[in-house]
């Protein structure tokens, strides 16, 4: 796995690699490291805020004359623990499980949904694809395809159709097949736009009246390749959308990797998975630990 990623994030650990590989053998003092360090942490992304806190507790937890191996141990450290402060697991613990994806177009939420039903059939389980997103005719063929290709049935209706009753629809199919998972796709928002936003709300009402204590999961789909934006778009939906966790994508193409610990540090929420690929296995379930190592190895 370890190996993976580090293929996978290879422009991000680049970014950190020129760096950590001068400052191995460059004799430099305690803050002329620190200096360089909060400089690569900027420039993949992590954000001003995160920066200096964690700089700041490198600061106080080494040492004045502390060279750079030992500088390097409690980044690692810092890393992790800033991305462990809530929890990443996932394993539906109910059945029915319902899951609901949102996210600005373009972000690639209708590959990830695919990518995790993928997943979650290497369980055993049983998942019905719910395509909601009625105004992108091309994004519920989309998702028809993947769901031939997935062996999992798709509920999607007419171009145009009121996204909320195609919803109500899909529920009651779920219940009617008893199936175990139902991942439901939502049209592409603009997150400035509150009438878009209000209509994932009754999306979400909807679902909750028909089945108790659903949607167990709601996720944010984010394109790690914006970087920094990607925050702007996460607290938007925060606003509206009683988000549990997000997904990073397109971490592969990207130099700004390093947004992952901003996003977690920043917004409380959760890195639940990373997407680095186009194929059906390039979805990982996020680790704090795997991730820092792929990252500073």
């Amino acid at each position: 796995m370890i190996k993976r990623l580090k293929d996978k994030l290879i422009k991000t650990r680049q970014t950190f690699k020129h760096t950590l590989d001068d400052l191995l053998y460059s004799g430099k003092d305690r803050e002329k490291i620190l200096d360089d360090l909060t400089e690569t942490l900027l420039l993949s992304d992590v954000g001003i805020e995160t920066t200096e806190k964690i700089i700041q507790s490198i600061r106080v937890h080494s040492e004045k004359t502390a060279l750079f191996p030992e500088i390097k141990k409690i980044l690692e450290k810092e890393l992790v623990k800033t991305l462990s402060q809530y929890s990443s697991e996932v394993k539906p613990n109910t059945t029915p499980s319902v899951f609901m994806f949102v996210g600005v177009n373009g972000g690639g939420k209708t590959t990830t949904l695919a990518k995790l039903a993928h997943l979650f059939k290497k369980n055993g389980t049983e998942i019905l694809l719910v395509a909601a997103d009625t105004f992108r005719a091309a994004a519920q063929e989309q998702l028809v395809i993947w769901g031939k290709r997935l062996n999992c049935p798709v509920i999607k209706g007419q171009h145009g159709a009121d996204p909320a009753s195609v919803v109500y629809d899909a529920v009651q199919s779920f219940k009617a097949r008893k199936a175990d998972i139902l991942l439901i796709d939502t049209g592409g928002r603009i997150h400035t736009n509150v009438n878009l936003m209000n209509e994932l709300e009754k999306i979400r009402m909807i679902i909750s009246r028909e089945i108790e204590n659903a949607p167990h999961e709601i996720y944010l789909v984010l394109d790690a390749s914006i970087g920094r934006n990607a925050l702007s778009q996460a607290r938007e939906f925060l606003k509206f959308s009683g988000l549990t966790g997000i997904i990073l994508t397109k971490l592969d193409g990207t130099a700004k990797g390093g947004s992952v610990i901003s996003i977690v540090d920043e917004l409380k929420l959760p890195i639940k998975y990373i997407g680095v690929g186009e194929r059906e296995e390039d979805l990982f379930p996020f680790s704090a630990q795997e991730f820092v190592k792929a990252l500073l190895s």
